[in-house]
């Protein structure tokens, strides 16, 4: 259970610091080579067109086209 919570706590630190002004696009690569371990989030979140966002927290990211991803800070909380 440590172990996943650090890993959690990980990929939360590395999206605050690659996104500083609340949404920002990014690419897997940069992601990855900063530790963040894709198999591991707290919550997703689906669109009413269909897309995925996956959070670590109030920080989240979304899989674009290729290598790039979007990433974003939710403001309010979840229900």
């Amino acid at each position: 259970m440590r172990n996943i919570n650090n890993i959690l706590r990980r990929n939360r630190r590395i999206l605050e610091e690659l996104n500083p002004a609340g949404k920002v696009k990014t690419t897997q690569k940069k992601l990855a080579a900063k530790g963040f371990n894709f198999d591991y989030h707290t919550r997703t979140y689906q669109t009413q067109n269909g897309k995925t966002y996956h959070f670590c927290y109030e920080y989240g990211y979304l899989p674009l086209e290729g290598d790039e991803v979007l990433l974003v800070r939710r403001e309010d909380k979840f229900d």
